[in-house]
Formats: structure tokens, C-alpha cells, sequence
């Protein structure tokens, strides 16, 4: 499968000024903006900026970023799922994962998460894949942001939608630990129906060893 990426951008106000989110962003470029101290959700931020400039270099990688002047203050990852999840058993070239999304504080409740997503849909080739993401309470900021994991929950379900991202059933045992995980994702519009069986068998693994 060709990965075909197109650039693209949006400038947005919020009340700490302007920003740009931008992408996919290739690693030289990456490599050259200054990477925010506050995000840590994830690893130190100097490893997280490693991780995200080696995910931009892998053929169906992808970075979006939220850039205020030259430091990057958000961020979001597309990359195929990790070989140990379920998600990379069936060898599906045209699945791709949003591995991680994350803002600084100081950009959270400005629309820029939303944003993030809106620009990373821009690109028609996302028509081509089944893009899901996994969420787990426990990557969630509760205490920095004072939300129950329902409430955070609620928000980030709210910004995948933005991507066009919607909830779908699992049987996947770390989805299932716990009522506030999900999995959600978007089906492209240029997704065969064999790829959406496939799909639908990854997510319900577990009813075929009964």
C-alpha cells in the first residue's frame, strides 16, 4: 500500500494567542522545533520528541502538531498498532492507530485537541484506512484537569468525534478491565468490505474460542 500524505494546515485564536496546527510533518522538520517541557503524558519530553521524529520517518507514520511560533505544544500520532495488540494480528495494511494525542495545559479547552483531529482528517487519503484509537483512563490527566474518569471520558469522546471517530463494541480484555476504556474509529469512505469484516473480527476475537 502507498501512503500518500498531503500536507495541511489551520491557524487558530485562543486566548494565549495564535497557533498553527499543521501536518503530517516530516521528522527533519520535527527535529528542528523546540519540544514543550509540559508534555509528559507519555515520557520525558525530550524522549516523546525522539519517539515522535521516528514515527514520522515509517512509511505510514504520521505527526500532526499544534506549533505556537517554533515549539511544539500538541501533538497527534498515526502509525500502525504495536505487533503485541490484537489490533496487528490480522496484518491489515490499510488500519493505522491514533497512538497518542496530547496539549499542554495551558492550550486544553481552546478547541486545539479538536482541532488537532479536524486537521488530520483534511487529508483524503485518511478515506483509505480504518483509523481507531484505545482509550484507558488510566493515560487520562484527572488530576491535573479535576475530571471523573466519566466526565474525561465524555471530553474525549467529543474531540475523536471532531476526526469523525465513533464508538464501536470490543472484546479486547484491556478495553473490557474497565466501563470508561472504549475503542473508537473511523471507517473511510474508500474501505472495501472485506477490510470492515476483518475489522469486525479483530474486535470480537474472543467469541470464536467458545
Amino acid at each position: 500500500m502507498i501512503h500518500k500524505k498531503t500536507y495541511n494546515a489551520l491557524e487558530i485564536e485562543t486566548k494565549h494567542g495564535t497557533v498553527i496546527i499543521e501536518g503530517p510533518v516530516p521528522s527533519d522538520q520535527i527535529a528542528n522545533f523546540t519540544f514543550h517541557e509540559d508534555l509528559v503524558a507519555f515520557r520525558a519530553p525530550a524522549q516523546q520528541h525522539n519517539a515522535i521524529i521516528e514515527i514520522a520517518k515509517l512509511p505510514e507514520g504520521r505527526i500532526i502538531i499544534v506549533r505556537d511560533q517554533q515549539t511544539i505544544v500538541g501533538y497527534c500520532t498515526f502509525l500502525y498498532p504495536d505487533p503485541l495488540e490484537r489490533w496487528s494480528k490480522g496484518k491489515m495494511e490499510n488500519l493505522i492507530e491514533l497512538g497518542a494525542i496530547e496539549v499542554i495545559p495551558k492550550f486544553r479547552g481552546t478547541g486545539v485537541g479538536k482541532t488537532l483531529l479536524r486537521v488530520s482528517m483534511m487529508d483524503d487519503a485518511m478515506e483509505d484506512y480504518i483509523t481507531i484509537t484505545t482509550e484507558y483512563y488510566w493515560h487520562w490527566d484527572l488530576k491535573g484537569t479535576g475530571l471523573n474518569v466519566w466526565e474525561y471520558r465524555k471530553v474525549m469522546e467529543k474531540m475523536m468525534q471532531a476526526g469523525g471517530l465513533e464508538y464501536f463494541a470490543t472484546d479486547d480484555p484491556e478495553i473490557s478491565s474497565h466501563p470508561a476504556n472504549c475503542l473508537m474509529a473511523k471507517i473511510g469512505s474508500r474501505v472495501n468490505s472485506e477490510s470492515v469484516q476483518q475489522f469486525d473480527q479483530l474486535r470480537f476475537m474472543n467469541r470464536f474460542m467458545y
